[in-house]
């Protein structure tokens, strides 16, 4: 009868056990500092600024004790979420994401979530009936920046102004906000004659096109230019060179050391700064503190600069 017993308990412990194990998709109980796995999904490698993100997670992501790969779309969406699928198949314990269209991403992330995994929005941030699938958002706020951009041109033009807009890659989250935030910020007699977005994603060659169609369309009307990314303003700035159209107050953002350069020579009139180093070191300090059992700010807004001619000397030169 003891024996019994005895083998009862056993099997009771067994079954204890077995349903421990399965609990959270089959990993050992975390202790604090263990070591991770995170993969970067960004939407292109061949975007600077996410190519510097990718140095910079390298770079720091020892102090965390996380080991990490990356994923590049090269803006192929299909490409990214089979990245998610892979996160989720090899077990993953974070995900760093800037996809290149954040709605068709939202299910295999909602898997993700459902599996486990730590989702860290990276620069691009979820639709708001979306965010309980993330448990961060680390980025700069775009649509603050494209206010500020378009409070900066309406204070410069009082009597009012004209301005095209050259957009980068549709349905990319930092894309929509920066759009609408322009439009927030701006002052009504600051008059839009027509806006595009770059139909490769953010493609130098095509925004230098759509410049030029815009010059041709709408010729000395263009006072202003409100182009999204620095990159970009540097082929906008050659279109308006090329039409002999120097005196343009053209603005991009980012904050690289193309845009820094062009606002110091006086061809870009201000470049919406952001700090992708900050974006990586409070990423990966969220992600090891969930980890390791703690809580995080599930929106990490990261400040943008305004750089200007006034001020690019003093600011510290970008690294990308």
């Amino acid at each position: 009868m003891k024996k019994r017993i005895l083998a009862i308990l056993l099997a009771a412990a067994l079954v204890v056990v077995f349903v421990t194990a399965c609990d959270g998709g089959g990993k050992a109980e975390r202790q604090p500092g263990d070591p991770a796995k995170a993969m970067f999904i960004t939407q292109a490698m061949s975007n600077p600024s996410q190519a510097f993100s990718w140095k910079e997670f390298q770079r720091l992501t020892g102090d965390y004790n996380i080991e990490m790969i990356q994923v590049s779309g090269e803006n192929e969406v299909a490409v990214e979420i089979g990245g998610i699928e892979q996160a989720i198949a090899e077990e993953f314990d974070v995900i760093f994401i800037n996809p290149s269209n954040i709605d068709a991403v939202i299910p295999a992330l909602t898997r993700a979530k459902e599996a486990g995994i730590i989702i860290g929005m990276f620069s691009s941030e979820l639709p708001p009936e979306h965010q309980n699938i993330r448990d961060f958002f680390c980025g700069s706020d775009d649509f603050e920046g494209g206010k500020l951009a378009g409070e900066f041109v309406s204070a410069r033009f009082p009597d009012g102004a004209n301005f095209v807009e050259v957009g980068g890659q549709a349905g990319h989250d930092a894309q929509i906000k920066r759009h609408d935030g322009f439009r927030a910020g701006k002052a009504s007699n600051i008059v839009e004659l027509g806006s595009q977005n770059c139909p490769g994603g953010w493609n130098a060659h095509e925004a230098r096109t759509i410049m030029e169609d815009f010059l041709i369309a709408h010729g000395d009307e263009i006072d202003i230019v409100w182009c999204h990314w620095d990159n970009g303003a540097s082929a906008v700035i050659e279109a308006a060179q090329a039409a002999g159209r120097n005196d343009i107050f053209i603005i991009g953002v980012d904050g690289n050391s193309t845009g820094y350069q062009q606002v110091k020579d006086g061809t870009q009139a201000l470049s919406v700064g952001q700090s992708f180093t900050n974006m990586a070191k409070q990423s990966l300090q969220n992600a090891r503190t969930l980890l390791d059992g703690g809580s995080v700010d599930a929106v990490n807004i990261i400040p943008m600069d305004m750089v200007t001619l006034d001020n690019v000397e003093t600011l510290p030169w970008p690294e990308w």
